[in-house]
């Protein structure tokens, strides 16, 4: 089933509460949106992840380092994936084991550890990329390129939003 909801083009527009009189439905609620694609993605993409140490939660944690340019602390990396920092340990220890990653006392703070890709990572990180991207490829079929790139950029906004403001900056998922 294909929905087209138009996209507004004010910012301003989009921060108005939903009208009273504008009829609600499922396909019109953004909640109900929100889980059908994520319930979506999760069943889709779960194979492609499943060989890799700590699954999708590995896969989060490679993405970040393959990203980045300064080699991010243990701490900071948990925050940027929203991890517990516990949970992070023991999955930077499974990745670590796998030679996806490695870890170094930080120079500037000897009692911190930075978090490093390999190239053994990279190399899997990549395989894992184009088993997941024809997962997304299935899940995106109605949409055409400039609509994919539209997509993608608007939920990283939203995404961004929910995790400096609705999420925080302390708190962590497990």
């Amino acid at each position: 089933m294909r929905y087209d909801v138009p996209v507004s083009a004010s910012t301003s527009e989009s921060k108005k509460p939903r009208a009273e009189a504008e009829p609600l439905t499922l396909d019109t609620d953004l909640g109900w949106a929100i889980r059908m694609v994520s319930a979506a993605f999760r069943r889709v993409a779960t194979d492609s992840v499943t060989d890799l140490p700590g699954g999708a939660r590995g896969y989060l944690v490679l993405v970040a380092l393959a990203g980045g340019s300064e080699p991010p602390s243990q701490l900071a990396l948990a925050k940027e994936v929203s991890l517990d920092r516990t949970v992070m340990t023991y999955l930077l220890d499974d990745l670590e084991a796998h030679d996806l990653v490695t870890r170094k006392p930080d120079p500037r703070d000897r009692r911190a550890r930075q978090v490093l890709i390999t190239d053994t990572g990279r190399a899997r990180l990549a395989e894992v990329r184009d088993k997941l991207g024809a997962a997304e490829a299935r899940l995106l079929t109605d949409l055409d390129a400039k609509d994919t790139e539209q997509l993608r950029t608007l939920l990283a906004r939203v995404a961004q939003t929910a995790q400096r403001e609705v999420i925080g900056p302390d708190a962590a998922e497990c």
